[in-house]
């Protein structure tokens, strides 16, 4: 019995990630093609084969559906860090992290395209994404602090969008090193995305990934120039 319990959870934790993703893609697409103020939290449950009740399992609002798109694999990223060899760099950790997390990039590039498109068509909604990255980017920065013994403790949960007196003070606890890898990590996995989307016939997700993080690893010294201009 006991030894069924853990692939009974991991079998419960692929059916709630492939639920979540399932909402996730039935609202952008829907978004996309008919605005976001004409898509119902029925209309997304429908699409994605759930109840309206299990959409509020995984959402509060309809309006998180796009909002907290990258929520659990910001939760993901976070256990593995702190589950990364100790023998691996801040920076390698991390890699490593968001690497196992953007496995399915190439596959998934036309719902990231779209999803930017319904956002930039939203400003409400933009800005609230972009509330959220940031909070999701600190709770990054608080675990890479736990990783190496710095800063401030880790938060069970994400702060509010704005920036409560509670967030100022965890950004005050915490020093500069976690805060700057666990921006500059972001940076990078976004830069790596949006380079890769005007060059898939060139090179692979997984190629740009890793030159993006190797400029990190290296202090970026000044690329050799080259003929196709990368």
């Amino acid at each position: 019995m006991a030894e069924g319990a853990p692939a009974r959870s991991g079998l419960r934790e692929r059916k709630k990630k492939a639920t979540r993703a399932a909402l996730v893609e039935a609202a952008v697409r829907l978004a996309g093609e008919h605005g976001v103020e004409n898509v119902t939290v029925d209309a997304i449950s429908a699409a994605a084969g759930v109840s309206t009740r299990t959409f509020f399992n995984y959402f509060d609002s309809r309006d998180e559906v796009f909002v907290m798109i990258g929520a659990d694999s910001g939760v993901r990223v976070r256990h593995a860090v702190l589950a990364a060899p100790a023998g691996l760099s801040p920076l390698e950790a991390l890699r490593e992290a968001l690497a196992a997390e953007l496995e399915e990039v190439e596959q998934q590039q036309e719902l990231w395209r779209l999803h930017a498109e319904v956002l930039g068509k939203n400003p409400p909604l933009l800005a609230r994404t972009l509330g959220a990255h940031m909070s999701d980017e600190l709770l990054l920065a608080e675990t890479i602090a736990e990783r190496i013994g710095a800063g401030s403790p880790l938060f069970a949960q994400a702060p509010p969008a704005h920036a409560s007196p509670e967030e100022q003070d965890r950004r005050r606890a915490l020093a500069l090193y976690p805060r700057l890898l666990a921006a500059v990590g972001s940076t990078a996995v976004r830069v790596a995305v949006e380079h890769w989307c005007v060059r898939q016939a060139e090179v692979t997700f997984a190629d740009v990934f890793r030159e993006a993080f190797e400029h990190l690893a290296a202090g970026f010294p000044e690329p050799p120039v080259q003929d196709d201009g990368r």
